[in-house]
């Protein structure tokens, strides 16, 4: 937890319900003197009112993600939950700028004082407020904030409850993730003055200043994805102008990562695929990491179903004891990874890294849309049956459609996400 006297280049708000918002923060950690990110739901002195707000919110959206593959009731909670956060589709074009029920119900607690305690805290060093979800940003303008105020848009696409109620007149500015979310802020009525295209902010370790660090990991990658050579022999020029010359062999074995969210909802999607990868990571055909984040208890779930297969010493478990760990792991591991296997969340953007994203179910509305956008622009494809695995996953391989896809998220996902939302703040000091 960030402390509130420390002379600050933006105040990096975050919350730490699931890790989206927290991936998010610590891309930007850098904005923050000392790398440290403020959390609204979890911060010294935090009025118990507060903090009781926040974690029912949390255990409820957590409990409703678990709960939501018991047919029939479980499907009917979360789609109503769901329903506070639906985003609409374009068609048929009409107007969109009228607020919603669920940005409603949110400024009705903020008017009731959710917030204020935060906002007033950082009121005394008020340096440029950068937000990772709508409630802090919203609570900012609302309590009269005295500095510039933005909010990151997490995914390819945005619901009306992430936007002010009077959103022509709000002083609030966004950092469109996608052209579809910029689009989409459009439409809610956001002046185009507070819109900024900036792309998502991706970790620059896994980038580099000029993009050196992500262009040589996804060289060593194609190797590993087109086997056999048919998409390098096809594309040879594309690989060509984006990537260089391609090294003559990989720096590491084919990997494969499954990531699981913070709510734990594709436990059992994961033990399959390992059940059907047994002989493939037993082999060492496959390395096969699985991501847990800071869940001992899914950790020690996978190692003793691991043992149980027989591939214990194969596996590899990431997780650690804090989320800032865990983050370091994960995007130090991601440079060897070659498949990332994930629902449609913010992991959705990661496919600029040249990583071909297999999408696991999607979780509501925004992750719909993730999923929808994934597949437009073609890095990434559906899971299909986990239990054959083994099958359609190396037939991916064999035909270089894996190595298509982790080109398409280079060439076209915006990688440099960071820099450009600092450079913004940069210019605005």
């Amino acid at each position: 937890m960030e402390k509130f006297h420390k002379h600050k280049k933006a105040w990096i708000v975050s919350v730490d319900m699931g890790y989206g918002h927290q991936r998010t923060a610590y891309a930007l950690r850098g904005l923050a003197e000392g790398g440290g990110v403020v959390s609204a739901n979890n911060y010294p002195g935090i009025p118990e009112a507060d903090k009781k707000t926040w974690r029912r919110s949390k255990v409820y959206y957590e409990f409703i993600s678990r709960f939501r593959s018991v047919p029939i009731i479980g499907v009917a909670l979360f789609l109503f939950m769901d329903s506070f956060q639906k985003i609409l589709g374009y068609y048929p074009k009409r107007d969109l700028s009228h607020s919603t029920v669920g940005g409603r119900s949110m400024v009705k607690f903020i008017r009731r004082g959710w917030l204020k305690n935060l906002i007033k805290r950082l009121k005394k060093h008020p340096a440029p407020l950068i937000s990772m979800f709508s409630a802090p940003s919203q609570a900012a303008e609302y309590f009269g904030y005295p500095n510039d105020i933005y909010c990151v848009i997490c995914d390819a696409d945005v619901s009306r409850a992430w936007v002010a109620l009077d959103a022509k007149h709000s002083v609030i500015k966004y950092f469109a993730s996608s052209t579809w979310s910029r689009d989409r802020l459009k439409l809610y009525g956001v002046p185009l003055a507070n819109i900024l295209y900036t792309g998502y902010p991706l970790p620059k370790e896994n980038i580099g200043n000029n993009m050196e660090i992500v262009k040589k990991d996804t060289a060593y990658r194609l190797l590993n994805l087109d086997p056999v050579g048919r998409y390098r022999k096809l594309y040879a020029p594309l690989i060509k102008r984006y990537l260089g010359s391609l090294p003559q062999l990989p720096n590491h074995p084919l990997t494969m990562m499954f990531s699981i969210g913070g709510a734990g909802a594709q436990k059992e999607i994961c033990a399959a695929l390992m059940k059907s990868l047994r002989v493939k990571i037993q082999t060492r055909a496959v390395r096969f990491i699985i991501s847990v984040g800071v869940r001992k208890e899914l950790s020690d779930y996978f190692r003793k179903y691991a043992k149980i297969l027989g591939i214990e010493k194969e596996v590899r478990i990431l997780c650690a004891r804090n989320i800032s760990d865990f983050f370091a792991a994960f995007n130090l591991a991601l440079r060897t990874t070659d498949i990332l296997m994930t629902k449609p969340s913010e992991l959705s953007f990661y496919a600029g890294l040249g990583i071909p994203i297999v999408i696991e179910p999607p979780l509501g509305s925004q992750e719909d849309f993730n999923q929808r956008w994934l597949l437009h622009i073609g890095a990434g494809t559906m899971q299909e049956n986990p239990k054959y695995t083994e099958e359609w996953l190396f037939d991916l391989l064999e035909s270089g459609d894996l190595a298509e896809m982790a080109m398409q998220g280079f060439v076209e996902i915006e990688k440099m996400g960071a820099y450009n939302i600092e450079k913004v703040i940069a210019d605005n000091q």
